[in-house]
């Protein structure tokens, strides 16, 4: 039983696609919360804080798909982490990095009163760039968001 109030489950989801090594990947830490949906936000936001991300970006796609598409779908809210100096480190060692950022990080309900807080794994998604230089500053945000997930 995990110590944290509140939390059910810690959990990655395994990619179909293989890396180019021909192991399967995992793209993201997730971790099942029992809280109600607005309390996982604020948590994930301080969580992300305390690790020097802000967020730039906040995407309520239950509302972006009522608008545009007249759907009902259950919360969902993206994220958009960015931690400033790695952030100035990625783009210095690969200008085109900005395609891949900011880090998201996704709150979801999942109904019977759970949570499921996940976030990209950078190690996973910089394996798409040959540029050895973005290996570390990855590896240091990939630390620093799964101790993210790891304290909710």
């Amino acid at each position: 039983m995990p110590d944290t109030p509140g939390s059910t489950e810690n959990r990655s989801t395994i990619a179909i696609t293989p890396s180019r090594k021909g192991r399967v990947m995992t793209y993201h830490f997730s971790k099942t919360l029992r809280l109600p949906f607005e309390v996982a936000i604020t948590r994930a936001t301080e969580a992300l804080k305390q690790e020097g991300f802000g967020i730039l970006t906040e995407i309520d796609v239950q509302q972006t798909l009522k608008k545009k598409l007249d759907v009902d779908f259950r919360p969902y809210r993206i994220l958009g982490a960015c931690n400033p100096p790695l952030a100035y480190q990625a783009l210095q060692a690969e200008d085109k990095i900005g395609t891949m950022l900011p880090c998201n990080v996704v709150v979801q309900e999942l109904g019977n009163g759970t949570v499921e807080v996940s976030a990209v794994d950078p190690v996973a998604s910089m394996t798409a760039i040959e540029n050895p230089k973005l290996g570390t500053v990855a590896q240091t945000v990939q630390a620093k968001l799964r101790k993210v997930i790891d304290s909710l």
